[in-house]
């Protein structure tokens, strides 16, 4: 059998496996469903990681719980970093893959008694069945299947679950990047575009704070003694603001104004924070640039701008990296029978993250879903073999660089 048709009935046999799997997978994610994981409950969070740990064990992994520090004042449930070993040494082909996917979602407690897991049709409904619940169950599940059949031939898996992703992974950050260093590709688990697209790149995002310092006087007898930093505050929005268009795919927005205690009070301190997106770490220095000068020629004679950057989340860049990664998945997809489309946003997650250092990272990976963070929340559960059939695929193609054609 020559090598197209020999991997041709090989993704054959996963898509078979992964249709046997069906049943267990709804049974599952029903479960899953049912545990409040927000982002905010350590100890839901934990149950979850219970359940996952308990499936990793079984198929192999070494798992290894990390207890995080609490940050932005609340306590987070723990990471899961979980790896096995697969035949190949590096020298031989043998390369190591990130899988990644988060426990947690937006929701508070109570929530999966209030709406708990249904299926309308093929629909599935319930907190957090699309994010990132079905993806997280899908990337197990194919490991599940690749266990069942043998492969090994890879370096390394190693299999990521995060506990506060929905908030912007503050304290699992560093647990993400080191996993992440040495791997050769990263696939993130979020599920798929409502249309069905994985995610090829994603927006980077930093956070600022400006502080504009003014100088107080009696507004209605001596305003000119004062220096008001209101006013100073004005000018900064309208310039920041105008920065909107001056780059590709660079947003800016200032979503708080804070100035001022009193009217009769020329207002002596003022506070803006300001969102920057951006495709590239290009784009993103070139705003923070941006905002460094505006920040030094303040508009008020007497005022002064402090700069503070509160967060720097790396951009997903679509790289040539990627765009491999994208080639392989899409020539799994041909074989299972469906076209694949991929599709930048503006959203971040731990995919950003993983890029950041350096590893190429194609997320989306999940079953089709949509309504994210809302009561409509859904997932497809027709998708759910194919999607779990063109991880497994894109995991044996990827594990072994002596194997490909």
């Amino acid at each position: 059998m020559n090598a197209p048709m020999c991997q041709q009935s090989r993704t054959a046999e996963l898509l078979s496996s992964a249709h046997a799997h069906q049943a267990r997978y709804l049974a599952d994610l029903a479960e899953l469903v049912a545990i409040d994981s927000g982002s905010y409950s350590p100890e839901g969070v934990n149950k979850v990681a219970d359940w996952v740990q308990g499936r990793l064990d079984r198929l192999g992994f070494t798992v290894d719980r990390v207890q995080l520090p609490g940050a932005q004042g609340h306590r987070a449930g723990d990471v899961l970093v979980a790896r096995r070993h697969g035949r190949l040494a590096e020298a031989e082909g043998g390369r190591r893959i990130l899988l990644a996917a988060h426990m947690d979602t937006v929701f508070d407690d109570g929530t999966a008694a209030e709406r708990p897991f249904r299926l309308e049709g093929s629909l599935a409904h319930g907190p957090g069945v699309s994010d990132d619940k079905g993806g997280l169950l899908a990337g197990l599940t194919a490991l599940e299947i690749l266990s069942e059949q043998g492969v090994e031939e890879y370096a390394e898996l190693v299999f990521l679950a995060t506990p506060d992703e929905e908030i912007g992974s503050p304290s699992s950050r560093k647990v993400t990047e080191e996993a992440a260093r040495g791997m050769h590709y990263g696939l993130g688990l979020e599920c798929a575009r409502e249309n069905g697209d994985v995610v090829l790149a994603r927006k980077g995002v930093a956070d600022f704070r400006l502080t504009v310092t003014g100088r107080a006087a009696h507004a209605g007898i001596e305003p000119e003694r004062g220096a008001n930093a209101a006013l100073a505050a004005a000018h900064l929005v309208v310039a920041l603001q105008a920065l909107n268009g001056r780059w590709d795919d660079v947003t800016v927005n200032v979503g708080v104004v804070r100035a001022g205690t009193r009217a009769n009070i020329v207002c002596p301190e003022a506070e803006l924070r300001i969102e920057v997106r951006a495709a590239t770490a290009a784009g993103l220095r070139h705003a923070t640039a941006a905002i460094q000068d505006a920040a030094e020629h303040p508009q008020v004679p007497g005022t002064s701008v402090a700069v503070e950057q509160l967060d720097l989340c790396p951009p997903m860049e679509d790289t040539p990296a990627s765009r491999r990664i994208l080639a392989a998945a899409q020539n799994a997809a041909a074989a299972l029978g469906f076209t694949l489309g991929a599709a930048a946003t503006g959203g971040v997650g731990d995919a950003n993250l993983i890029a950041g250092t350096g590893v190429p990272v194609l997320d989306g990976l999940g079953p089709v879903g949509g309504s994210d963070h809302t009561p409509q929340e859904w997932l497809d559960t027709a998708s759910v073999p194919q999607r779990i059939a063109l991880l497994a695929a894109l995991i044996t193609y990827l594990g072994n660089a002596t194997g490909r054609t």
